[in-house]
Order: structure tokens, then C-alpha cells, then sequence
């Protein structure tokens, strides 16, 4: 029965407690009977427990008998906090008719908190206010209710206080989803809708998907159709997680499970598809998701270029598993065959390639991350660019703009002055500045995004001691003075370590660059000239000094002119060699150039 079934996500900011709470609500339902206890239970990826963050949402069905004698199926979605995995927060909300927001009662609102609050209010969510780590001696519930109310807006009459490290105040937490959060809609009689919200890759059993069934039901055996790619395929398998997975014959309306049905192809279990039976199929999809544009760009390429079938087939899984991931073949004169790759952030950035390390064995070389620039042409043409080889020729550019941010940043009065210089660093344009209750400070700038990308989180929390949080959304382009710095080895341009940099940043940036490519490359038997340039322009050079045989060794005494001509000799054969002598650069040089900034 649906009226027994509640469907809710868990949000909140980083580290204020989502994956501790759900493994209370874990044990306190009998889920965790019998097994192993281990804490972040839901957190089982080797990337999210050697970082102590959650970077897949993942999803629990439990029993729980309420005071009221019923007994209701709880399906809760964990989710993560990073600003950078805000897609797969939305993802897991469109699967739910309520949420529960957890709020620190020692750090109060933060700016995640914020963002993930306006995503469930857009999905039309009934939001339970819960005020985690009540039992700590710096925790101030009343100050962080006032603060819910004052930024967010959001009535805390109905919220609870609870320790997810405890387990205290999670029993009423339970009866407060019960009879707060709406059991879901639907039409049980009705031909089947099931939204897919997430899948993955499984060795054995093929495309696995994720779904919450809108309408209808669906058992095992039918024949299935994906109402987007119209591929058919026969159900072999239907499941819960609970948390480990549990195998069903049915999923009715309002239940959220897994289904595996041989599906071979990637491309037919497309995320905010929907599923219906081919038999009697429904006339009309379920609104899906709003197609996600990465905004930080790289280039991945392996060690080994023997590995590059292997990078490839793991990009594909990696992309069934994270639709905000994007990649495409591309070829560096330095670096050889490998991919360009596009992600939400620089975290997510480090995640794939984590993952690609860990989980597929993989050594890569990661080129610099940058982001898409509109560049107009005198011509008339826009196009856009995400690779500084692919920078037009200065002559041809008309105009460039780059993309802006609206960033968000929650700290307290005392670091204000050091949020203000940093922003004001990284071009910023301030566009308000909201004191709130106690001594919290919200600043709102429009930033460059590629000021952003490189290492502003990372600054902004050493300035503030770790106390302020950071949430941004694209707003617009912007026409900005950019130039194309390229990196020259003896004249030669080296592709990856080309950026699209500021006019006013170049200098300093190309004498940075110049100076660490000086102490990192191998010295040859010639001089190497590292040079940055803009066009044909050098803006700033240093010099490798060659190694030198000491020919004039075997010279006791007599004439000078005797080193003399045995020095011009090795002078010309230096010559020789320059011109037909190329520069090798390690990866260990090329790693040490592209970690320039941090």
C-alpha cells in the first residue's frame, strides 16, 4: 500500500552528519541486524572512505513500525554535501516527496545548506528541519532555529533536535517522517512509469538502473520498453537495498529499487529516462532531468599509451555511473592519444581520476583544468572553446568572453576582511553583503570561473580558518582582456601546458612558469631555452645551461690557442646539436608545471 510508503532524501552541508544519521536510522530499524557495523555504512566506495565524504547518493528501503501499530516502508536517499555533486542531490530529490534538512547545531546554516534547501522547495518538497549534534557543549539550538528562519525562511516549529552520533532524538525523528512527509502519488492502476535516477555498470549482470516506479508496477519477467531510446528488454532481476541488496518480485507505485535486464548497451539506460512495459506502454514520459553542462575541463591521458583502450572503457563506466562526467578523444603533440574530459568542479575532477586509479588500475597525467570561453571571430563566427590548442590565432579574435559565477559565501565577522581581499584577488565584483544573526556575514560576488577553479576553495578556507563555506551557480558570460600563454622549449610550442590566462596575470604566471620549467627539465648536452609567449611575443625566459665535457682536460701548459680551438669546436658541436636535438620532458616535470598554482 502507497499510503504506508514515505520516500525522503537526506540534505545537508558537508560534515553536518547525513551519514551518521542514516546509519542510526539504519540501526534503529533492524536493518543492520546480524551484519558487520561499521560507521558510514552507506559511504562504501574507497574513494569516499579514504576522504570521509559522500560522493554517490544511495538509497535504503527499511521496515518501521511507528507508534501507531502500522508498519511503513521508509525509502531514504543519502546524498552528498560538496557543492560539486549538487546534480546528484537533485537527482535523488526528484525520487522523493519530502526531505529531511540536517543542520549542525554548532556551525549553523552554510551556504550548501542554502542551495540544497531551494532545490527540494523546486521540486515541491515538504523539508523537516533537523538540528544534529544537540549534545555537543558548543551547540546553540536556539541561535542555528533563529538562523533557519531568518536565512533560509524556512518555519521551525515542527524541527528536531537530535545526535546522529548518539542516536539520541532519532526515535521522534522517525515518527516526525511518519506524519510530517507525504506517502507518494501515483496511479496504481494506471500503465507503468518508473523514472531512472541513477546506473551503474555490474560485471556480471550488465547495465544496472535505479529507479522510483511513479505509476503502475512492474514485476519480474516483463518485457520493459526505455520510452526515449525505445529499446525492449525482458526483466531479470528486481531489488531493494536494505542497505545490502534484497531481491523482489514486484516494485509497486511508490517504491524505489534496482532492476537488472541484460542490458549490454550504456547508451540505452539513459538517466531521467522512463521505463514502461512494452505490452501497454504509457502515452506520455515523465519530465526528466535537465541535461548538466561540465564546467571545468582537462585532459586525461595514460602513462602507458599502451593503456589507452583500458582509459577508454573506463571512462564509458565511470560515465554510466556520473552523467555530469563528459569526455572526448583528443591528441597532444606532448602527451600522445588521450581524452578530453569535462567535470562540475575541480573535487569532481580529483574524484575521476581517483577512481580511475584506484578502481581500474590506471597511471595518468592530468593536464591543467580550464574552462569553456566564448571567443567571437571577426568574421561573425562565435565558437567555443575548452582547450588552449584549439585558441584561434589572435588576429582572427574579435572579442572573448569567459564565464561568470554568483558565489555564495557564509563566514563569521572576524574573517570578513580576508573573504573581501581574496575575492577582490580573483576579479571579483561584489553584489551584496547581508549581516545575519550573531556574528555570521553572507557575501554574494560574481566571479570568473577559471579564477575559481585552480585553488580558491582551498584559500579561502586557509584565510578563515576553515570557517567559511563556499556554494556558486553559473550567471553569464562575460567579455574579459584573455590572452593564450604558450610554453616554447627551444622554440617549440608544448601543447599541454598551454593556458588561457588573464592579460594583467600573464607575466607573473609566465615567470612562475618559466622558473619551475627551469628546475624541472633534465639538463641536455645543449643550452634550452624556456620561453613564455604570447603570439610571437616572449614575455619571460630562462635557460637550461648544457652540460659541458671538459675537453681542454688533456691540456698541461703550452699555448692558449690550443684550448682555445678545442673550446670553438665543442661550441660548434653544441650548435649542431641544438638544431637537431629535441627537448624530452618527464611526467614528473609535466606534473610539477601543471600543479603550478597550488
Amino acid at each position: 500500500m502507497k499510503s504506508l510508503i514515505r520516500n525522503f532524501s537526506i540534505i545537508a552541508h558537508i560534515d553536518h552528519g547525513k551519514s551518521t544519521l542514516a546509519d542510526r536510522i539504519l540501526d534503529l530499524t533492524g536493518a543492520m541486524k546480524g551484519r558487520k557495523v561499521v560507521d558510514q555504512v552507506l559511504d562504501d566506495m574507497a574513494v569516499e572512505r579514504e576522504r570521509g565524504i559522500t560522493v554517490k547518493s544511495r538509497s535504503v528501503s527499511v521496515p518501521y513500525k511507528a507508534r501507531d501499530g502500522k508498519t511503513y516502508k521508509l525509502n531514504f536517499i543519502d546524498t552528498p554535501g560538496h557543492v560539486d555533486f549538487r546534480y546528484e542531490v537533485s537527482r535523488s530529490l526528484a525520487a522523493c516527496e519530502g526531505a529531511l534538512l540536517v543542520v549542525d547545531a554548532a556551525q549553523g546554516v552554510q551556504a550548501q545548506t542554502v542551495a540544497h534547501v531551494y532545490t527540494a522547495l523546486e521540486n515541491d518538497l515538504e523539508i523537516v528541519p533537523v538540528l544534529n549534534k544537540v549534545d555537543l557543549p558548543t551547540a546553540d539550538v536556539e541561535q542555528v532555529k533563529a538562523e533557519i528562519e531568518e536565512i533560509i525562511g524556512l518555519s521551525t516549529e515542527h524541527s528536531i533536535g537530535v545526535s546522529a552520533k548518539t542516536g539520541m532524538g532519532v526515535p521522534d525523528l522517525l515518527e516526525a517522517i511518519v506524519t510530517q512527509i507525504p506517502p507518494p502519488g501515483g496511479d496504481e492502476d494506471g500503465p507503468l512509469r518508473a523514472l531512472i535516477f541513477d546506473s551503474w555498470f555490474d560485471t556480471y549482470l550488465g547495465v544496472m538502473v535505479q529507479i522510483r516506479v511513479v505509476d503502475g508496477s512492474i514485476r519480474k519477467g516483463q518485457k520493459l520498453r526505455f520510452m526515449q531510446t525505445g529499446a525492449e528488454y525482458e526483466v531479470s532481476e528486481l531489488g531493494v537495498y536494505a542497505p545490502f541488496p534484497v531481491k523482489v518480485q514486484e516494485l509497486a507505485t511508490g517504491d524505489v529499487g534496482y532492476l537488472a535486464a541484460s542490458i549490454k548497451t550504456l547508451k540505452d539506460a539513459v538517466i531521467g529516462d522512463t521505463i514502461t512495459t512494452a505490452l501497454k506502454p504509457a502515452q506520455q514520459p515523465l519530465p526528466g532531468f535537465e541535461r548538466i553542462k561540465p564546467m571545468v575541463f582537462s585532459g586525461l591521458f595514460p602513462s602507458d599509451t599502451a593503456d589507452y583502450n583500458s582509459l577508454r572503457e573506463a571512462l564509458e563506466k565511470l560515465q554510466l555511473n556520473d552523467s555530469a562526467f563528459f569526455f572526448e578523444p583528443e591528441t597532444s603533440v606532448a602527451l600522445g592519444f588521450g581524452f578530453r574530459c569535462g567535470y562540475l568542479g575541480l573535487l569532481h575532477m580529483e574524484i575521476i581520476q581517483q577512481r580511475l586509479e584506484t578502481e581500474f588500475d590506471l597511471d595518468l597525467v592530468t593536464t591543467a583544468p580550464t574552462v569553456v570561453y566564448k571567443v567571437g571571430l571577426k568574421d561573425g563566427k562565435i565558437i567555443e572553446v575548452d582547450n588552449p590548442a584549439k585558441f584561434p590565432d589572435r588576429g582572427l579574435i574579435d572579442y572573448i568572453e569567459e564565464p561568470m559565477i554568483l558565489g555564495t559565501i557564509h563566514t563569521v565577522q572576524e574573517h570578513l576582511g580576508a573573504v573581501l581581499t581574496l575575492c577582490e584577488e580573483k576579479r571579483g565584483i561584489q553584489k551584496s553583503l547581508d549581516f545575519h544573526t550573531g556574528n555570521r556575514v553572507c557575501v554574494i560576488y560574481h566571479l570568473p570561473l577559471n579564477e575559481v577553479v585552480i585553488d580558491f576553495y582551498d584559500r579561502l578556507k586557509s584565510a578563515t580558518k576553515g570557517y567559511a563555506s563556499f556554494d556558486w551557480e553559473f550567471s553569464h558570460y562575460q567579455v574579459s582582456n584573455l590572452v593564450k600563454l604558450d610554453l616554447k622549449l627551444n622554440g617549440e610550442n608544448v601543447d599541454a601546458l598551454g593556458v588561457i590566462i588573464h592579460a594583467d596575470k600573464s607575466f607573473t604566471y609566465g615567470q612562475k612558469l618559466t622558473n619551475k620549467m627551469k628546475d624541472l627539465l633534465d639538463r641536455q648536452m645543449f643550452d634550452i631555452a624556456v620561453q613564455a609567449a604570447i603570439g610571437t611575443r616572449v614575455i619571460a625566459r630562462a635557460t637550461v645551461k648544457a652540460l659541458r665535457k671538459n675537453v681542454t682536460a688533456k691540456c698541461y701548459g703550452g699555448d692558449i690557442t690550443r684550448k682555445r680551438k678545442l673550446l670553438e669546436k665543442q661550441k660548434a658541436g653544441k650548435k649542431r646539436m641544438k638544431q637537431v636535438g629535441s627537448v624530452s620532458v618527464s611526467q614528473e616535470a609535466f606534473l610539477a608545471a601543471l600543479k603550478l598554482d597550488s
